[in-house]
């Protein structure tokens, strides 16, 4: 019975642990010939896209400092 238990225990503590990575994205060759009123968006999505290949998750969260970045050099 105690066996059993170590057993869940474990999976909990692999569940509830958060994974970061960081990485290097080339933006540019992604975001090419999208017009300017389109480029933030298309790129937040791009990120997104990368992130859930790499992670092998639909749950992506973007740092806001990213975002807000992102958004600054987006839509002109």
């Amino acid at each position: 019975m105690t066996g059993k238990k170590t057993k869940v225990n474990r999976l909990k503590k692999f569940v509830s642990e958060t994974v970061v990575r960081e990485y290097t994205i080339n933006i540019h060759r992604r975001i090419h010939g999208v017009g300017f009123k389109k480029r933030a968006p298309r790129a937040i999505a791009e990120i997104r896209k990368f992130v859930e290949q790499q992670m092998g998750t639909k749950d992506v969260r973007i740092c806001p400092r990213l975002n807000k970045y992102v958004w600054s050099k987006g839509i002109r």
